[in-house]
This record gives C-alpha cells, structure tokens and sequence, in this order.
C-alpha cells in the first residue's frame, strides 16, 4: 500500500495510459473481428471488463494522488476528469445517450497529463513533502 501511496500519479499515469491504449485499439479489433465472420457475436468478455478494471485503478491511483498532493487546483481536476471518463463508460454500455466514441479521449488524455503535472511538481524522496498540512 505505501507504493501506491508513494507512486500513484506513475499508477494513474500507466492505467490512463492503458486505458487510452484499449480504447484506440478497439475499433481496430471490431474491424479485424468483422473480417473473420465466423467468430463471435461481440467482443470477449474480458475485453469489456477492462473499462471497469482501468477505472478502478485510476480511482485508487486518484484516491493517493490527491491525498497526497499540496497542489489544490489538481485535486478537482482529477476527480473531474475520472467523474467523466466513468459517465461516458457506463453511458457506452447503457446506451443512454448517443456520444461520439472519441469523447472518451479527452478524461483520459487529461488524467494522464493531470498525473504527469503533479509528478513533474509533487518530486520528492520523503511521504511528507507532497502532503498538504491544512
């Protein structure tokens, strides 16, 4: 747990990352899956369960980033920035509202820069030179 707590905006770095990684490369997948027509009706289950899996990650990674930060304004930002990346994810599997696929990129895109940013000026080797003492 004191890695997490120690490296989680590297944590929420790697799993936006992914996170933006398994969202380009899905429509790739959808159009080599249509190619070979006598596979399966829809994407593996496993596939659909790492949107779950990358914004629980996230979470936790956002969870020890902002109790563990002194920069006020990133602590919104990133809970934003989640809070939206989770409603376009369970909006794309209720289908509630009709939103361009490429909208996911935007959180995501901004969590991994939110979790670059406060690391380029979070640096330390201590657990406490981070922390905010209000």
């Amino acid at each position: 747990m004191i890695l997490i707590k120690q490296k989680s905006d590297i944590l929420g770095t790697f799993a936006s990352s992914l996170c933006l990684v398994h969202c380009i490369a899905t429509p790739f997948l959808f159009l080599a899956q249509a190619g070979a027509a006598n596979c399966c009706d829809g994407p593996p289950t496993w596939w659909k369960f790492m949107d779950y899996l990358f914004l629980a990650i996230s979470f936790i990674a956002i969870f020890w980033s902002t109790k563990n930060t002194n920069l006020k304004w990133t602590k919104p930002m990133l809970w934003f920035s989640w809070s939206v990346l989770a409603a376009i994810i369970l909006n794309e599997k209720l289908e509630l509202f009709s939103i361009p696929e490429a909208a996911v990129y935007v959180p995501t895109i901004t969590l991994v820069l939110l979790h670059l940013y406060n690391r380029k000026h979070c640096k330390c080797n201590t657990d406490k030179c981070c922390v905010n003492e209000s």
